[in-house]
Order: C-alpha cells, then sequence, then structure tokens
C-alpha cells in the first residue's frame, strides 16, 4: 500500500468478521500503523480471545471497551485512546453494526430501535466523541487536502441501504437493516459537509456480501471472503482524496447510487 501512511487507526467491532480481519490487516501491512485501536464490547469475553492473542504478539495493537450503544462507554474509550496515545487519530473506521432477520410484517419498533441505536446513532456518537483526536491529527499532519492518512471516518455501510439498488430483497427484507444502513450514509454525507473544514475526509464503504456471521444470515452462501474484502477496503482507502469526500463506495471503488 504506497503513499498509506496511517500512524493510528481505530476499528469498532473488532472482535470478529470484517472488523478483525481489518485489525489483522492493518498489523501486517510492511509499515504498519505506531497504534491500532481495536474495540469491543468486552475485551475480556471469550468472543475477543483473538483480539487478546493479536495483541500478544503485536505491541502496537490495544484493545479498547467500547458499546456502541452507551454514550458513557463511548466517552471513556475516547478518554482511554488520548491517554494512551497523546496525540491524534488519523483513521476511524465505525465497523460495527447489527442485523434483525425479519419481514416487512414481521418488523418490531423493538428490533427497529435496537439497530438504528448500533448502526446510526452509534457512528454518529463515536464520531462525535473521537473527533477531537482527529482534529489534532489534522494538526500535526503536513498533508494538504483530505485523505486517510490525515483524518478519515469510514463509515462500513451496505448496498442493502441503496434505495436505488435495494440490493437481495428476494433474499431477506431485513428492513430494520436497510434503512439503518440508508440512514448511516445520509449521516457520511452530513459528516462530509460539517467536517470538510476541519480537514476530516468521510466515506461510506460498502465491503461486499461477506461471509461473516452477519453476511452468512439468508439461506445462501455468501460470496466474498472477509481476507478479499478487507484487502478491497484497504486498496480503496489508499486512492482517497477531496473528489471522493461524502460518496458511497464499494470494496473495489465503484461508487454506489444512494
Amino acid at each position: 500500500m504506497p503513499g498509506f501512511n496511517v500512524h493510528s487507526v481505530l476499528v469498532t467491532g473488532a472482535n470478529r468478521g470484517i472488523g478483525l480481519e481489518l485489525v489483522k490487516q492493518f498489523l501486517e501491512k510492511s509499515n504498519p500503523p505506531k497504534w491500532v485501536f481495536a474495540t469491543c464490547r468486552d475485551p475480556e469475553g471469550v468472543r475477543a480471545q483473538e483480539l487478546r492473542n493479536l495483541a500478544s504478539r503485536h505491541p502496537n495493537l490495544e484493545i479498547v471497551a467500547l458499546e456502541a450503544t452507551d454514550p458513557a462507554s463511548i466517552k471513556a474509550a475516547a478518554g482511554r485512546v488520548e491517554y494512551l496515545k497523546g496525540s491524534g487519530l488519523n483513521l476511524l473506521i465505525n465497523n460495527a453494526g447489527i442485523v434483525r432477520v425479519t419481514t416487512l410484517e414481521s418488523e418490531t419498533p423493538e428490533d427497529m430501535s435496537l439497530v438504528y441505536a448500533t448502526n446510526v446513532i452509534g457512528p454518529m456518537l463515536v464520531s462525535q466523541a473521537f473527533l477531537p483526536l482527529l482534529k489534532k491529527a489534522v494538526q500535526q499532519s503536513t498533508q494538504t487536502g483530505l485523505s486517510c492518512s490525515k483524518a478519515a471516518i469510514v463509515n462500513i455501510s451496505s448496498d442493502g441501504g441503496s434505495i436505488t439498488n435495494v440490493f437481495a430483497w428476494h433474499l431477506g427484507h431485513v428492513v430494520s437493516y436497510r434503512c439503518s444502513k440508508a440512514a448511516l450514509n445520509m449521516l457520511t454525507k452530513c459528516q462530509s459537509l460539517g467536517y470538510a473544514s476541519d480537514g476530516i475526509l468521510s466515506i461510506a464503504v460498502h465491503p461486499g456480501w461477506v461471509q461473516t456471521d452477519m453476511g452468512n444470515a439468508s439461506s445462501l452462501q455468501a460470496p466474498l471472503t472477509v481476507d478479499a474484502s478487507v484487502r478491497g477496503i484497504l486498496n480503496v482507502l489508499t486512492s482517497l482524496s477531496e473528489k471522493d469526500n461524502g460518496t458511497f463506495v464499494d470494496w473495489e471503488g465503484k461508487v454506489l447510487p444512494w
């Protein structure tokens, strides 16, 4: 990844799936970040064992507790990152997300509220909490323009939230998930308008239909491996600039319709 020099990155929902693979591939880079912050709900739990194994081999990996629906937890995580690093944060990847397998008829207020809290409100609150560190990274950077090496918010979205595409409706309605990702796309657009003057790039990324617990929620096998998806995402992130601010792209860099 020539030219992709991220000194610090934070990934939410990093104990499995795409989040865990993002952490792995950042650590495997020839020029890995000085700090990789991997957040999850319970760093000491069974589901974080693989993260702990990675941390035992990589001193630049720090596991941080963060519950994306809990403002107090988010605030505490931001304070811990600031304390440990003592400088700015270059790249924030809002990856944590959930899905509820429902139909249009069976969707409930409870599921809708829970999915929105995690997939929309969570990224908003996390971005707000880490905004001072993103701004600090901009102040410390000598780069011009916008880039992921300087300061960026990457929201992991889904083509399922594209109102134009409505990907795979025949495989599952998952209304709360689709609505939440459409809302996340709008949040990304708002962030691109609100934070560009601070030197921060904002983008929504569709990782593809990936072989994860979430991706395999339907009756069919997802076609894309986690490794291939994340390699594509990181390749896309290397090339982002001002022209990409506020856009919605997939893991291959293709611009998707809202």
